[in-house]
């Protein structure tokens, strides 16, 4: 027969359990602010759906106080202290939407609350000051900047998302708008989030004065924000849940990388790793802390090679948490005309190579080593690597898969360099026309040819190499069409060459 006192602390337990609440390390139930409450009392109605995400999340069920009383490895936060006024309750709308006003150009009074609706990094750093600052060295940190302040690849971009209009025999492209650049490009790379001031707007709490942005919505990872910071934690730990675990799977990863220029996605579901996701990742667990390899997950995920604590069953770290995600990558193989090494600085539109232009390499390969890491930081990041490969593999394996990949990365720039020749041939002949004549270098049909050359196929070929991912390395995107285009390239340009010759 069941004891009453055990009976009446598991229907209390259930009964808690049920209602969203939890305890902190004390035995007390973890609780919402006054000011958090405030807001649930009318999001709830509102907004359902948030406040739902935000009742689901980790953050609504464990107090800064109870997470710093967690052994170091088990913390989910890099925090040594937090506000006094933060460390009693859970982490709720309050907390996040109303922290640093003065730093805040969007802040305004909101039924008695002093009101940001646009969180930054600035806001996630009281609890995660460590992940704030590696984010920040990051490139994805500069993801717009170093796609906007680029002119060559601000040229690339209203080439590819451009207007075309033909008249009289010509072709012209007018520059995309700035919807188009937040509809497109700016998605992930990020917009220009500007406070526009406060609009009357009629709700379902009647006419309220509410801020209105230009560049708005957006989760870019190097969106811009209003207090001047970069990124957003929203691209990986989608608001208003924040889940280590969403941004554990793949799918998250595949929202922007996904190809045909950054087909990491792709081509990972086709690996032998995304094999053995797609079959078990029911049973794993994705929101352990520390992630121990081969018990709560089998196989890595882009999170597990590029960013997770990682430890083994018996405790031994394997892989630091880091959100500097290329800290353990000696090459950077996507995006660029050739692979290299990564740039030293996150802000890459500072690189100036041997022809002057804001790019890590010149057309001939040759790297802008004075910008770039050098060999010793390559080797460093490719053992770090290694290391969490050692957690499934043997040295034999590891090794032999490095070596395809170092072969791969020297095959594919030598194919782009076989490109690029044809491409300045055809400038130097006069039968197309480059920066040396102040022309775009993506303007015409030879030129966007070579851009497919490396920034689909050679591209898609690296990270086949990189990640196991069989046909994308060779017919999907891979080796044929890079051999079919350079072919083409080739018949092009003796065909433009007798064009020119004979208006000559």
């Amino acid at each position: 027969m069941m004891h009453w006192g055990k009976f009446f602390c598991f229907v209390m337990l259930g009964a808690l359990f049920l209602t969203g609440s939890s305890f902190d390390s004390w035995g007390a139930a973890a609780k919402p602010s006054q000011a958090t409450e405030t807001c649930l009392a009318c999001h709830r109605a509102v907004t359902p759906g948030i406040v739902s995400d935000w009742e689901n999340s980790y953050h609504s069920t464990s107090t800064p106080t109870a997470a710093l009383e967690k052994a170091k490895r088990e913390r989910r936060m890099s925090a040594a202290q937090v506000p006094v006024e933060l460390s009693g309750h859970v982490v709720g709308c309050a907390e996040c939407h109303t922290a640093n006003p003065d730093a805040h150009p969007d802040t305004f009074d909101h039924n008695g609350f002093k009101v940001h609706a646009v969180v930054t990094p600035a806001d996630c750093a009281v609890c995660h000051p460590t992940e704030v600052d590696e984010y920040s060295h990051n490139i994805m940190a500069q993801a717009y900047g170093n796609l906007n302040h680029n002119p060559v690849y601000h040229d690339l971009v209203e080439m590819s998302i451009g207007t075309q209009k033909f008249s009289d025999g010509e072709l012209s492209v007018d520059p995309p708008n700035i919807d188009t650049e937040s509809d497109a490009c700016n998605y992930c790379h990020g917009t220009v989030v500007e406070f526009q001031g406060l609009e009357e707007r009629s709700t379902g709490m009647g006419t309220m004065s509410l801020p209105k942005y230009s560049g708005w919505p957006n989760q870019g990872v190097g969106r811009i924000n209003p207090d001047g910071t970069k990124g957003s934690c929203a691209a990986c730990h989608t608001r208003h849940h924040f889940s280590i675990e969403m941004a554990r799977k793949p799918y998250t990863c595949g929202e922007c990388h996904k190809g045909p220029d950054v087909p990491a996605y792709k081509v990972y579901m086709v690996s032998k790793h995304g094999n053995i996701f797609n079959s078990h990742w029911k049973d794993w667990d994705f929101k352990a802390v520390p992630w121990v390899a081969g018990e709560d997950f089998t196989a890595p995920t882009c999170a597990s090679c590029h960013a997770s604590l990682v430890t083994s069953p018996t405790g031994e770290v394997i892989s630091e948490r880091t959100h500097q995600f290329n800290d353990r990558s000696a090459w950077r193989i996507f995006g660029l005309p050739y692979a290299h090494a990564h740039p030293k600085d996150a802000d890459t539109s500072k690189i100036k190579n041997a022809d002057g232009l804001p790019l890590p390499t010149a057309l001939d390969g040759t790297p802008a080593s004075d910008y770039l890491i050098d060999e010793k930081e390559q080797t460093k990041r490719r053992a770090t690597m290694k290391r969490v490969c050692r957690a499934c593999h043997s040295e034999g394996w590891i090794d032999g898969h490095f070596e395809r990949f170092e072969n791969t990365v020297q095959v594919m720039n030598e194919k782009t360099l076989t490109s690029t020749g044809i491409l300045l041939d055809a400038y130097n002949s006069g039968a197309a026309k480059g920066l040396a004549d102040s022309d775009s270098l993506f303007n015409e049909a030879l030129e966007k040819k070579w851009v497919e050359t490396w920034l689909f196929y050679a591209n898609s070929t690296r990270f086949s190499s990189a990640m196991a991912g069989a046909d994308y390395g060779v017919f999907a995107n891979g080796r044929w069409y890079m051999n079919k285009t350079i072919a083409e390239m080739a018949d092009w340009l003796e065909m433009l060459k007798k064009i020119h010759e004979d208006e000559d």
